[in-house]
């Protein structure tokens, strides 16, 4: 019934040719391996469902266009990049290391010091020869002392010992000054003759005991670490306070001062002013003093030193004594022979 009634049952079909139909099987092979090579199993589109089958429901989608990608090649910025500047952790203070490099210099310079004295004095076979006071070689008599700071001074207490020693020049001076205070005090009246005479005998007297007895302990003190010697200095040095006190203060014929300066003024005012400073001068080697005591004392507790120490150091520079250690032995043979000697006469 659908034959067509005018077609020619002999005319041949032109799709049932054998090479149209291999060229339509390949062409529909070629579809779906081209398909298949697009499919991605594991896209979103074709997710499986619990049910089975894809969110398409088993259709293939068609395969996107590939997107033109962009190769990763950084783009040069063209903006210029921001100066360089060091930060503060960078940044070194060449203060600080100057000032530290000066410090080395000069440890090696007093090193340097140091060892240049030990090789003289182990050249003068320990002998060292006194340099102080300076004076000249035409007088009958030489130094008494020897002083060098940089020798027997520990590089940390030099300071303390130099400014010591400008203390006692100091004080000598003004013990000069005094003299011409009490000069001007007898010039304009006869009061002060007596204290004239005493300023002359504290001149004389004070200037080399002063050194000897607490200038020159502290400096053995610093130089050996002695705490014997840093009480001798504690002792003397503290009744030297004292007297600049009495002297600062000036209320006997002992010496000049603020108040025997103010007595003064108003019959001569030169002279009661030249008391008056030289009380004032006193006054100022008392402040200078008690800071002093109390500084070396701070030193002096932090060296470990002890007064038990202080003895032993005693008792032994004592037995050391060549004089102590003769008249110990001159008493114990006395009274070793006054033992024999009672022996014998008793029998």
């Amino acid at each position: 019934m659908d034959s067509n009634p005018f077609a020619d049952p002999r005319a041949a079909n032109p799709f049932a040719d054998p090479s149209v139909q291999q060229a339509a099987g390949s062409g529909n092979a070629n579809r779906q391996q081209g398909m298949l090579d697009d499919y991605n199993p594991f896209g979103e589109r074709n997710q499986t469902r619990p049910g089975g089958g894809t969110q398409t429901g088993g259709v293939v989608p068609p395969p996107r266009p590939a997107q033109p990608t962009q190769p990763a090649i950084m783009t040069p910025s063209e903006e210029p990049p921001p100066p360089y500047s060091q930060s503060g952790a960078q940044k070194m203070d060449t203060s600080e290391l100057q000032r530290r490099q000066e410090e080395l210099e000069k440890k090696a310079e007093e090193l340097q010091r140091k060892e240049q004295a030990l090789k003289e004095l182990s050249a003068a076979n320990g002998n060292r020869q006194n340099n102080w006071p300076p004076l000249p070689k035409f007088m009958p008599f030489g130094p008494c002392f020897y002083q060098d700071f940089s020798v027997d001074i520990p590089l940390e207490f030099q300071k303390i010992v130099k400014f010591v020693y400008y203390l006692w020049g100091f004080h000598v001076v003004v013990l000069f000054l005094n003299i011409l205070a009490s000069l001007a005090w007898f010039c304009v009246s006869a009061d002060g003759g007596t204290t004239f005479g005493l300023s002359i005998l504290w001149f004389i007297l004070f200037t080399p005991c002063s050194f000897v007895c607490w200038y020159r302990p502290l400096y053995k003190a610093f130089r050996s670490d002695s705490s014997f010697n840093f009480f001798v200095f504690f002792f003397v040095f503290f009744f030297q306070f004292c007297v600049y006190i009495i002297q600062s203060i000036g209320i006997t014929n002992f010496t000049v001062g603020i108040i025997a300066g103010l007595g003064v003024v108003g019959s001569n005012l030169a002279a009661g002013l030249i008391m008056i400073f030289v009380g004032i001068f006193f006054a100022l080697l008392a402040v200078v003093s008690f800071a002093l005591l109390v500084k070396v004392h701070r030193i002096y507790r932090s060296t470990g030193a002890s007064f038990q120490k202080a003895q032993a150091e005693f008792a032994t520079g004592v037995m050391r004594n060549e004089v102590v250690q003769t008249a110990a032995a001159d008493a114990a043979a006395s009274a070793a022979r006054n033992a024999v000697a009672g022996q014998y006469n008793r029998y």
